[in-house]
């Protein structure tokens, strides 16, 4: 019944595996290794072996004991829906090339040095930050280091992130171009992709001489219940009622759409909604949000590639790699009210 468990009690050790295959741990080592001096029928009864105890091996002691870099290290903060899936793009990128990762949480009471302290007892060779979005990581410097969403301007820092200016311009013309001249920006709370991305849109409405009708209702944030207040403080805004809202990111532009509708405000008939990131909420039941679109796989790929690269004292030509997006029109969006 033991063997029948999806998770063991304890961890299975190389000791273990040696004893149920009946060989010896020095054997099982150097399977676990695919290192050479072991027969092919040995390698596979052994490796069948280790699949049936659920063996799986010690990453600190594999990093400690390697001269090689092996481990990455990923610091992130208030995870939406996109940050999600560019972890998930992290683990598939790292796999891929035999890199492990050991994540790291920013929370309310746990900031960047604290992050980074946990990290430590793991021994992580490189980082990949997804926040917090700062000018200067800590570790600026002192490891192979990726940023991935923001520009930092530190020499030693690499970034892979999407054009927010490109973004915008594509969301702020493909209204246009239904007649709407309302058009506001929700803006995801005061960091600097926030801040990028509001910039950006600002941008876009005075290349279509609208600046006298630039609009930006900060958000606290850039989770639903920040998408929820912003979309009241439009609705209690004496001022007239925009035809179209560009969000931060999906999370509050189907917050936004929510509230609305709850309010009798049809979208995309009396407001359009574009959302940011297109993550799997942009395409989900009931939603089917137009968002500028962000390629997370893409993006992790990329991230770890050049990780790997630095780790391995490559030259790497270009620091700052800058994905252009596109604009996934679906049914939020429809042209100005008449």
């Amino acid at each position: 019944m033991a063997d029948e468990q999806p998770w063991p009690r304890r961890r299975v050790t190389l000791a273990d595996v040696a004893r149920r295959a009946g060989v010896s741990p020095a054997l099982v080592s150097i399977v676990m290794r695919d290192a050479p001096g072991a027969s092919e029928q040995s390698r596979q009864r052994i490796l069948a072996v280790a699949e049936q105890l659920g063996y799986r091996p010690d990453v600190r002691a594999r990093a400690l004991a390697s001269l090689k870099a092996h481990t990455i290290g990923v610091l992130f903060g208030r995870a939406g829906r996109f940050h999600l899936e560019l972890i998930d793009g992290l683990y598939t990128a790292a796999e891929e090339r035999g890199w492990d990762l050991v994540l790291s949480a920013l929370t309310t009471s746990r900031d960047e040095k604290r992050a980074l302290a946990s990290l430590h007892d793991f021994r992580f060779d490189a980082l990949i930050m997804l926040g917090p979005p700062v000018a200067e990581p800590m570790l600026a410097g002192n490891v192979p280091l990726v940023v991935m969403g923001w520009h930092v301007d530190h020499p030693a820092v690499d970034i892979v992130r999407t054009s927010d200016e490109h973004g915008m311009a594509l969301a702020v013309q493909h209204l246009v171009d239904l007649g709407h001249r309302r058009i506001a920006h929700l803006q995801g709370g005061d960091g600097l992709v926030a801040v990028s991305r509001r910039d950006a849109y600002v941008k876009a409405m005075r290349a279509h001489r609208l600046t006298k009708e630039i609009r930006v209702v900060r958000c606290d944030g850039e989770d639903q219940l920040d998408g929820q207040r912003a979309a009241r403080a439009i609705l209690d805004d004496a001022a007239e009622l925009p035809t179209a809202v560009i969000a931060f990111n999906d999370d509050i532009a189907a917050a936004a759409m929510s509230v609305l509708g709850q309010q009798g405000i049809d979208v995309p008939g009396d407001i359009s909604i574009i959302g940011f990131d297109d993550s799997a909420l942009a395409h989900g039941p009931g939603i089917d949000l137009t968002s500028v679109q962000q390629l997370p796989q893409e993006m992790a790929r990329l991230a770890v590639d050049r990780i790997i690269a630095r780790s391995a004292g490559d030259t790497v030509p270009d620091r700052e790699l800058v994905l252009e997006p596109d604009l996934v029109i679906r049914s939020t969006s429809g042209p100005a009210p008449g």
